[in-house]
């Protein structure tokens, strides 16, 4: 991504300007300092003045350069800077992209997807939840959503589109199933993401910061509490759509065909394909059961890779290769470590102090729902879940604890919100700009669904996943 000088400009402006208005009375000098930097490097990625490695970088530098983090201490201020590379969150997304690299380079994630498609894709809602349960069993070891939704579901829904007669460069040819398919695939994989903690990149950094607050989240317990409402936004996602954005075509009988024969194509399953899949199941017992035997879901990632390293599913080669992973691990270190010490030099408790001060006279049943629809529809501002846990998922975790929101079932869902709302827009989420590029959904239709299926989200989550975190005693 090439840096864009205007951008840039901006970005430094906002910094400035934040940097040298008066300090709050309440807050350390040095904590406000630090949100001039922070806030400067997310206006910085939303604004895509240059790539996330790159504002990463400059966020890193600059709290390093100025000291904020350690004032009149350099070497102490470098190594808090760096502290992020240590955060064991960090690494469990890194390892996990390289995990995922299994499934794509053994081609057992083409293979489940178009397993499921036999099944399923008699007709094109079969052919969607053939689709979105191929998402859906690859999520939780996979915690690229986009690479999962890039490099396995939407190249085999491109082409199941056009097999079918949709065809993108025919505009009159959209509706036949292709958009139909577009939206649900893009829209399963935000259900998907958010119904386990491995799922994207940005569950790990709402238990991060859930954690400094002190509110302990695992693996399992994640799980659990997203497993209902998002089955339920599973299920109903396709009919929904299928009522109010139906595909012209009503039945689909080539599509098992198609996929039997591409699995033909593909040969018996492979010794690594074998191997990837007893590592997956694995992986799943060390996340749900790691408690019990001391394991911490960081450590059992690294158990995975060193299985797949071992057995030569995946080389060193391959682990150097994943760009993305590389990525993740430097942008995700700088903003969670910019995160944590905002929140230990006392900024997030001042600023949640102060918002909850002014909702104090509610009860916290009618500051919950506020607090919600308020953080879910700011989403309209970001292009990532990630940036926006980043900038506001401490700040509104800490205003509900502070007007009595049981903390860990507003956790789990403002982290679920960031991902969820991924719908509103076509930039709204990483997997969002591949989908919108095919050209079978407008921009109109795409915000418009979008938001009628962003009410649909929170309607389910707040009514369904209320009364079952009822029965699990979170509230």
């Amino acid at each position: 991504m090439e840096i864009r000088p205007k951008s840039l400009l901006i970005t430094f402006i906002i910094g400035l300007v934040i940097w040298f208005i008066p300090v709050p009375e309440g807050v350390a000098p040095n904590a406000w300092h630090l949100l001039a930097i922070f806030l400067a490097t997310i206006f910085g990625i939303i604004l895509k003045a240059a790539s996330m490695g790159t504002m990463a970088m400059l966020g890193i530098t600059l709290c390093a350069a100025t000291q904020v983090l350690a004032p009149g201490n350099p070497s102490l201020s470098v190594a808090h800077a760096l502290s992020g590379f240590g955060n064991s969150t960090i690494w469990l997304i890194g390892l996990a992209f390289f995990i995922a690299r299994g499934f794509i380079k053994t081609g057992l994630g083409t293979r489940i997807a178009y397993y499921f498609i036999r099944l399923f894709g008699r007709g094109p809602l079969g052919l969607a939840y053939g689709l979105n349960i191929a998402d859906l069993v690859l999520a939780p070891a996979i915690p690229s959503n986009t690479a999962r939704a890039g490099g396995v579901i939407f190249p085999i829904m491109k082409s199941i589109a056009v097999n079918m007669g949709s065809h993108p460069e025919q505009p009159e040819t959209h509706r036949k199933i292709g958009s139909f398919l577009t939206l649900s695939s893009y829209n399963a994989n935000m259900v998907t993401s958010v119904m386990f903690l491995t799922a994207t990149a940005s569950n790990p950094m709402a238990q991060k910061f859930a954690k400094d607050l002190g509110i302990h989240i695992s693996w399992g317990s994640w799980a659990v509490a997203a497993c209902v409402p998002g089955l339920v936004c599973f299920i109903l996602l396709p009919l929904f759509l299928y009522k109010f954005y139906p595909p012209e075509l009503k039945k689909t009988s080539d599509a098992p065909a198609m996929a039997a024969e591409k699995l033909k194509e593909m040969g018996p399953i492979t010794v690594k394909e074998w191997l990837m899949v007893a590592t997956f199941f694995i992986l799943l017992a060390l996340w749900i059961f790691g408690d019990l035997f001391k394991i911490d879901a960081t450590t059992a990632a690294l158990i995975g890779l060193c299985i797949l390293l071992l057995s030569s599913v995946l080389t060193w080669e391959d682990v150097k290769s994943e760009k993305g992973a590389w990525d993740t691990i430097v942008w995700f270190s700088s903003l969670v470590m910019m995160g944590s010490y905002l929140n230990s030099l006392g900024f997030i408790g001042w600023f949640g102090k102060l918002i909850g001060t002014q909702l104090s006279t509610l009860p916290w049943t009618w500051a919950f729902p506020l607090i919600i629809i308020v953080y879910s529809y700011c989403h309209y501002m970001f292009a990532s879940a990630t940036a926006q846990a980043a900038a506001m998922y401490g700040v509104f975790l800490a205003v509900g604890i502070s007007v009595g929101v049981p903390g860990t079932m507003l956790a789990i869902f403002l982290g679920a919100c960031a991902t969820l709302m991924g719908c509103l827009t076509h930039y709204g989420h990483g997997p969002a700009p591949i989908f919108f590029g095919s050209t079978y959904v407008d921009m109109k239709d795409w915000w418009k669904h979008g938001f009628f299926i962003s009410v649909l989200f929170l309607a389910v989550w707040f009514g369904v996943g209320g009364l079952w975190w009822k029965v699990l005693g979170l509230w």
